[in-house]
């Protein structure tokens, strides 16, 4: 590699066709060091420091999200980012790996080149992390809106609007910036919550990017209207700030690895 010194990644999978085939895609750019079990995967990191690690979720004795869990319970390897890369796509597993800690879940079978950029993103993740996620909050209370502010801004770009009155504005608005992620409330002046989802949703843009109500009106009318027009969640005023701020994360983590998977 013309003295250029490769990062190291331990694979973790306990098929061995799948650690040869990992090895033989991505030994050009890195060291691969296979692990076809927990004891494996302890006896290499007694001896070496990876950079990244692949982690499997079936296998036998002892799972992934078991060694996920492990990992991060441990001071000297909890900092080590661990992806996922597993024949499961359903939105349970990838929540429950992102909140063990995992840093991204890539489902197989996956391209080279889709593999490859996410261990480069996350191997270059303090560059990338320079970005932050843009939230857009629409409320027509100005106190819900300085709120949402003051316990989002420190992890995202907040942008906050005091309603909408009509619908080619909000186009326009979308035009401007792009959003991660939107918390509406239901009933305000001009469009409501639910107009603007509407809107939303007929944007190819924004047909996955996570909505999020949070709204004084809590009856099951209300809760089934939202999410049958597209919502992800649903929150009653007033709000625990740390459930908002987990909900936030978790949607936002979902959305950001469906998105890299298209």
């Amino acid at each position: 590699m013309n003295g250029v010194v490769q990062k190291k990644i331990i694979y973790v999978d306990d098929i061995n066709f799948h650690l040869l085939a990992a090895k033989s895609r991505l030994e050009k750019q890195y060291e691969i060091y296979p692990a076809r079990s927990y004891e494996e995967l302890n006896d290499l990191l007694e001896h070496i420091k990876p950079d990244l690690i692949l982690l499997d979720i079936n296998m036998p004795e002892i799972n992934g999200f078991e060694i996920l869990e492990k990992l991060k319970a441990n001071p000297r390897f909890c900092e080590i980012p661990v992806m996922i890369l597993s024949a499961r796509d359903d939105r349970e597993s990838i929540l429950k790996a992102m909140k063990l800690g995992a840093v991204d879940f890539i489902i197989k079978p996956y391209s080279d080149s889709g593999l490859i950029d996410a261990i480069e993103y996350h191997l270059d993740f303090r560059k990338h992390n320079t970005i932050k996620p843009i939230i857009l909050a629409i409320d027509d209370d100005p106190s819900i809106l300085q709120s949402l502010n003051y316990l989002l801004s420190d992890s995202y770009t907040v942008y906050t609007i005091p309603g909408v009155k009509e619908e080619k504005i909000l186009t326009e608005l979308l035009k401007k910036f792009t959003p991660d992620l939107f918390i509406l409330d239901c009933n305000m002046p001009g469009l409501s919550g639910f107009d603007i989802v509407s809107v939303v949703r007929g944007i190819s843009l924004y047909e996955e990017t996570p909505i999020i109500f949070l709204t004084s009106e809590g009856d099951m009318d209300t809760i089934f209207v939202a999410f049958n027009q597209g919502a992800c969640d649903f929150m009653v005023k007033p709000v625990d700030k740390l459930i908002l701020q987990e909900k936030v994360a978790e949607h936002l983590k979902f959305f950001i690895v469906r998105r890299r998977m298209r």
